[in-house]
């Protein structure tokens, strides 16, 4: 084996391929330099499947339109912050956004409504709206308030209504910090709302926001290795791999089988 090759003397879970529809791996960029986005993809671009420029670091990024022509030649998809759409929403320039995202060579969107007072009808509206321009569309459930009470069955409602109108992937709000939407205040999952939209039979991919290492394991350990995993910190790329895959501690006895017998 050269030094270069991977070693295979483990019997690690099985992993998805690119493109997948389960496994990926959704990264959150706050505002990363190109030089640091081309290293991070030319050595682990493969576990890489979403790269979301977060809030609205879009909009104000001289060289976003470069850097996703880089994300795209790696085989990533690339994709602007919900809150930036809604911006625009609440400014009345939602097809003004719809056409700059296509411009700069965004071949995804997030459709929220976690920021603002957006109604739901609203936010269809923008799922359809993007539709009709070959987005492929993340919609979010879940609120960015603190203060307000995440119902499983509202959550539900609201996925099954945005996949209805064309979403293909509906995204768990966990937010940046792990401490709202499918989180406690603490950063502990709400395993009623997990359990709801893995239990409901949605005909599009459910993708957990999961910033934090015990939040990730959690959900691997709950829905196994290719749980669909979102805000990832692009510096973690390579540990949560390593946590799908049962070589962290968090996710060793579950994920890799065991050949030896332990006696306490």
């Amino acid at each position: 084996m050269s030094i270069s090759e991977s070693p295979r003397f483990l019997s690690t879970p099985a992993r998805t391929a690119k493109p997948r529809r389960h496994g990926i791996t959704h990264v959150i960029d706050t505002g990363r330099p190109r030089s640091d986005i081309e290293a991070l993809v030319q050595t682990h671009g493969d576990f890489v499947d979403v790269w979301k420029f977060g809030f609205g670091t879009a909009y104000v990024d001289a060289a976003v339109a470069s850097k996703v022509e880089l994300l795209g030649a790696h085989g990533i998809k690339a994709c602007p912050g919900g809150t930036l759409l809604e911006a625009a929403w609440w400014q009345g320039r939602s097809e003004d956004f719809l056409g700059w995202a296509r411009d700069v060579g965004f071949g995804c969107v997030e459709v929220s409504r976690g920021s603002t007072a957006m109604p739901a009808d609203a936010k269809r509206a923008l799922i359809s709206a993007a539709r009709d321009r070959s987005f492929e569309v993340f919609a979010e459930v879940g609120s960015k308030d603190p203060g307000e009470p995440a119902r499983p069955e509202q959550w539900l409602e609201e996925a099954r209504r945005d996949v209805d109108c064309g979403a293909d992937w509906v995204v768990a709000e966990g937010r940046e910090s792990g401490t709202v939407g499918l989180y406690t205040a603490d950063g502990l999952v709400r395993a009623d709302l997990v359990d709801v939209l893995e239990d409901s039979g949605l005909q599009a991919p459910v993708v957990y926001e999961a910033p934090r290492r015990e939040q990730q394991a959690w959900l691997v350990n709950r829905l196994g290795t290719n749980a669909n995993l979102a805000n990832v910190p692009g510096d973690e790329v390579l540990a949560l791999e390593a946590l799908r895959r049962g070589l962290r501690s968090d996710t060793l006895a579950t994920r890799l089988p065991a050949r030896v017998s332990v006696h306490p």
